[in-house]
């Protein structure tokens, strides 16, 4: 018989290739964030599925502290949750809501480098930078986030992507932006700052990619890292267009349908 984390890791990878709902996995994978890397790689390494990037999660100071943990987390972005900016994106009653953020793409040569990966070196691999919203939800019918075991062992509960217009990387004061969401349509408007993800954005990058070093991961084209939200998990209170805006960066916008 399979062990309960395959079976589970069948259930979360047939809902995330159907894009299904299924019932709440087992708590325990949940609780605490090393039950959760364990069942999100081996949920991973089930699917073979062109990988566009990956993704910073739980980069929030005040999230981490609130939530007792020491560090974020990453998890893996394929291809098919990445869509062309201003594109639709349908939610349900487990979207947890929609978050903006900084990406970058970077160089597929940083799998062939050597030695470590710091602030003063970390430019070299960065081809662009864009702003990006992320849509954020469960694959599973619950609510809320307990720990970063429910959203880590979800795939990172990374639901669509989707990436504004990209400029070539510059180095600029990136932990200093002014960020806002909003949809008009029903006034709701969300102001925020780079300032909140992992110190900066460029800090969130570099624990991406230390992880990904060390996990062992390679991969044969370039890639993006989403770096997590500057306004936090936004809720979606009505369909509508989204829009995003972060400062010398630009715009990128998503219809929620």
């Amino acid at each position: 018989m399979k062990s309960l984390i395959d079976r589970t890791s069948d259930k979360l990878v047939k809902a995330f290739l159907k894009n299904k709902i299924i019932a709440p996995i087992p708590s325990k994978f949940c609780k605490k964030i090393e039950e959760a890397q364990k069942l999100r790689k081996l949920c991973e390494s089930k699917i073979k599925l062109p990988i566009i990037g990956f993704k910073a999660a739980g980069t929030g100071i005040s999230l981490i502290k609130k939530l007792k943990e020491k560090e974020p987390f990453y998890a893996t972005v394929y291809k098919k949750n990445v869509l062309k900016n201003g594109k639709k994106v349908k939610v349900n009653k487990s979207t947890l809501g929609i978050e903006l953020e900084v990406c970058y793409l970077i160089k597929k040569t940083f799998f062939s480098s050597k030695g470590p990966i710091t602030r003063q070196n970390i430019s070299k691999f960065i081809s662009h930078m864009a702003p990006c919203i992320e849509v954020v939800g469960y694959r599973q019918r619950k609510k809320g986030i307990s720990s970063f075991g429910d959203l880590c062992s979800d795939f990172g509960a990374n639901v669509k992507f989707l990436i504004g217009k990209k400029k070539k990387f510059k180095k600029i004061n990136i932990g200093n932006l002014k960020t806002n969401i909003s949809n008009k349509k029903i006034d709701q408007s969300v102001n925020g700052n780079t300032g909140t993800v992992y110190i900066n954005p460029l800090n969130s990058l570099k624990f991406v990619l230390k992880k990904v070093k060390k996990d062992k991961i390679t991969l044969n084209n370039d890639f993006y890292v989403f770096t997590g939200s500057t306004v936090g998990v936004v809720p979606i209170k009505s369909k509508g267009v989204y829009l995003g805006k972060i400062d010398k960066l630009g715009s990128v916008k998503s219809q929620i349908v």
